[in-house]
């Protein structure tokens, strides 16, 4: 699965601390936290038709992160939402829309970790692009990859940080073996995710997910289960074996970047009858229904 160039995108404006500039133009300092150290948090945001889905929780989420980091000037919703509002407007963009919401501690006066030398506030990057969602609709391949999660009493996985090497040698992986992306562990053993999305199976009309012990609160997980919920769906969280994967009767991944698709193969095995199921269907339908009818209007 590798994300194609849209032509489209090719002259976009990227917003830098309220700073509209060609994207070829667009950098941050050398001494920006994000550069030096990773030191910074994002969300990924998706436009529908003029709204953001689920635009205040994902905010709510940067805003937890960055305070969990010990921030100490966070931008206020209604400040980010209006950079926002005026780098989609300055796109001409209104559907079909994928956002990279980024916030570092920002600029240091010398080089170093030592968050005392950040006295500049922090920055803001704000990045949209064309960009529909980038699984294939018939479902993707995973291998599991020899990279585990990093449990939380080294590194709070729900500090939704930029430091992603461990997902990015996950993915390495993945793409070594020809699939579309890796299935990670935790290191007792148990599922987390996949090196970029929450994972779900499906066993005799139940629906299950893991805790997130070792992955991020994702924002889409929490709205498939609330689904589950309002529809009278079966569902359960908590710890997966490799071996509930295998035997499954379906399997899907869930983010902002791909929506709900199937996973049809994991290490060379099919899953259920190695084709999308149709619970992953009809969860798939009542999100696109939710994306369609609700959201913040920015555009």
């Amino acid at each position: 699965m590798l994300q194609p160039y849209d032509e489209r995108n090719k002259d976009i404006l990227v917003n830098i601390n309220g700073q509209l500039v060609h994207r070829d133009q667009a950098g941050i300092s050398p001494f920006d936290s994000a550069v030096q150290n990773g030191d910074a948090v994002w969300e990924g945001l998706r436009l529908y038709n003029g709204r953001i889905f689920k635009l205040m929780e994902h905010l709510d989420r940067l805003r937890a992160s960055a305070l969990a980091l010990a921030y100490r000037q966070i931008p206020s919703h209604d400040a980010i939402i209006q950079e926002l509002r005026r780098t989609l407007q300055a796109n001409g963009m209104t559907d079909g829309v994928h956002i990279r919401l980024t916030l570092s501690r920002g600029v240091k006066y010398t080089s170093g970790m030592d968050p005392r030398v950040n006295t500049g506030g922090p920055t803001l990057i704000i990045l949209a692009e064309h960009k529909p969602p980038v699984y294939d609709r018939a479902g993707i391949r995973l291998i599991t990859s020899g990279i585990r999660r990093i449990p939380p009493d080294c590194l709070d996985q729900n500090i939704h940080s930029c430091n992603m090497l461990n997902s990015i040698l996950a993915k390495i992986q993945a793409n070594q073996a020809g699939v579309d992306d890796a299935l990670m562990l935790d290191i007792h053993g148990f599922v987390a995710e996949t090196n970029a999305t929450h994972l779900f199976l499906v066993q005799n009309g139940v629906v299950l997910t893991s805790n997130t012990d070792a992955c991020p609160e994702g924002i889409t997980r929490a709205t498939v289960l609330e689904l589950c919920e309002e529809h009278g769906i079966p569902h359960r969280v908590g710890n997966i074996s490799l071996s509930q994967v295998y035997r499954a009767d379906e399997l899907f991944c869930t983010g902002t970047m791909g929506e709900l698709v199937p996973v049809v193969e994991v290490d060379g095995r099919p899953i259920g009858e190695g084709k999308g199921g149709p619970m992953t269907a009809r969860l798939s339908e009542l999100y696109q229904e939710l994306t369609r009818t609700s959201g913040v209007q920015v555009v």
